[in-house]
């Protein structure tokens, strides 16, 4: 694999993810770069219904509407974004087999209040931090000068999520639990 142009920078690093992507991810996703818009696409899609199922299920807890209304409205645009590259190379969204690490942190997911409202804003916050290493690693690695302008100016607003949940359980969770977890 070839660098890309001018100066590098050091993909980032999230205490909170277990391992950090391997090589072998990055390679595939360079090599892919059409599968890649497609799979991201389908991501942002799916924050975005998470948001809104998370402001469906905790309709009444206090300031959460305000925080995740906007953060839902990000979401989609992000979609929109990825989904304008997709068709502007050609293609457009199509269905593809879903990576078993979102379903296998759902199965994390406790059943009964309040912990299921923790577990659901951690593994939100798990998948936001994953993408923004991952974001980080095409930023500074991509050879396609678009989408690696794309995934550097993503990088901020997924940092940005992975705080608001990591915030939002922190507000309603003792820090220690929240830790824990």
């Amino acid at each position: 694999m070839s660098a890309s142009p001018g100066p590098q920078k050091e993909p980032a690093t999230i205490k909170w993810l277990a391992a950090p992507t391997s090589d072998v991810w990055l390679e595939q996703a360079i090599a892919h770069p059409l599968e890649l818009l497609i799979d991201h696409a389908h991501c942002e899609r799916k924050a975005a219904g998470a948001v809104v199922q998370l402001m469906f299920r905790y309709l009444c807890e206090p300031g959460l509407g305000e925080v995740l209304s906007p953060l839902a409205r990000e979401e989609l645009e992000h979609f929109e974004r990825v989904l304008t590259l997709i068709k502007a190379r050609g293609r457009y969204l199509e269905p593809l087999p879903a990576p078993p690490y979102g379903a296998a942190l759902a199965k994390q997911i406790r059943r009964n209040e309040p912990e299921r409202m923790l577990d659901s804003f951690l593994v939100a916050g798990l998948i936001e931090a994953r993408s923004h290493e991952r974001m980080s690693l095409l930023a500074a690695h991509m050879q396609d000068e678009e989408l690696r302008q794309l995934y550097a100016d993503l990088l901020a607003s997924e940092a940005r999520h992975f705080g608001l949940y990591w915030l939002e359980s922190k507000k309603r969770f003792p820090i220690e639990t929240v830790e824990a977890r």
